[in-house]
């Protein structure tokens, strides 16, 4: 395992997956000339299987997602989608943020979908992992030829992401909010240049992302905030500044959510902050804990997002009156949106006969 904080990268290591069944060990010499050349990015197609996600969590507003990647290069060292690179046996570190997959027919296979008999039109979120504004965005095109499917055939969609590459799509999100078709959130958890840089180095600045706000904004399209995650100790004097700038862009609802720290997560955290932090990353550690009722991380249902204790509910209480101070929406993050415009594909061709 390679250890060296790469500038544009988030994780300090590519640390094995708890899938691992091949660990690569090197001598002391090749391991330390692994660690001084800089990681690239690789870019691979993938084959979509079932195209929409599901679940049953009360903790966020939707039921159904689709994710057009599979790892994400916008390197967020807190990321609670890195473990799902253990399961392709990667790191779910540095190969998290360099081993992109795609999945080029994901329309096709969406559509596919929507062809069924039985297939009941629910709002469905792009983006509830990793991010479908992600660098990679810009050559696939993969999102947008799936809200190109949306807008075609009326249906609902919410979009999260970080990336002001939302903006190129404004004339489709345009066309749905006309309609009640979507909604976006965008994800802003610091204002901060210098932190933003370590702990989400290849998101666009914090300015970037409140110009998309507006700019979405005056095309009528529904935007919320989504100030995720809250870290004790590191973002946590930011939470009223985030909102009221976010407001003033045009943002009508904002959320947060809680450090997680699932599975491998915890130790790539821990990690950047000994790397990042040394001075603090105990009582970052501590606070997190005190949140999680004694553990790194507490996954029930009702908890895992906001975290628990006096810490936990100071947090809760400064995050609603600033909501409450500048006219924000609390704790919603995506509008409500119509599902009985819905044109499934199959009856258009019908009509043509």
């Amino acid at each position: 395992m390679s250890n060296r904080h790469h500038k544009g990268r988030g994780a300090v290591s590519d640390r094995a997956g708890r899938f691992t069944t091949r660990p690569v060990e090197f001598d002391p010499e090749e391991e330390f000339e692994r660690s001084q050349v800089a990681p690239q990015t690789e870019l691979r197609a993938m084959r979509t299987g079932r195209i929409i996600s599901t679940n049953t969590s009360p903790d966020v507003p939707f039921d159904r997602s689709i994710n057009p990647y599979q790892g994400c290069e916008h390197g967020c060292v807190y990321c609670y989608a890195r473990p799902s690179h253990s399961h392709l046996d990667l790191s779910p570190g540095l190969d998290f943020e360099t081993r992109i997959f795609y999945k080029p027919d994901a329309a096709a296979r969406l559509a596919e979908e929507w062809e069924k008999p039985g297939y009941i039109c629910k709002p469905i979120t792009i983006g509830a992992n990793t991010d479908p504004y992600q660098p990679a965005e810009r050559s696939t095109r993969v999102t947008r030829e799936l809200l190109e499917l949306f807008l075609l055939h009326s249906h609902p969609v919410s979009v999260i992401t970080k990336s002001n590459l939302i903006t190129r799509d404004l004339d489709l999100f345009e066309q749905l909010a006309s309609r009640n078709l979507c909604s976006v959130a965008i994800s802003l958890p610091t204002m901060s240049r210098s932190l933003k840089r370590i702990m989400e180095p290849r998101v666009p600045s914090a300015e970037a992302r409140l110009r998309a706000i507006e700019q979405l904004a005056d095309a009528g399209v529904p935007v919320g905030v989504l100030y995720a995650p809250l870290i004790p100790a590191i973002n946590d004097n930011e939470i009223e500044q985030v909102l009221e700038a976010a407001a003033a862009a045009g943002a009508t609802q904002a959320a947060y959510i809680f450090l997680r720290l699932p599975h491998e997560v915890k130790d790539i955290f821990v990690e950047w902050l000994e790397t990042h932090f040394p001075d603090r990353a105990g009582r970052v550690m501590s606070l997190v804990r005190e949140a999680g009722g004694g553990r790194d991380y507490d996954n029930r249902f009702g908890i895992r997002q906001t975290g628990r204790g006096a810490y936990a509910d100071m947090l809760g209480k400064r995050f609603r009156a600033a909501c409450s101070k500048i006219n924000l929406e609390r704790d919603r993050y995506q509008q409500t949106l119509v599902c009985d415009l819905f044109d499934p594909p199959g009856q258009q061709q019908l009509g043509l006969f």
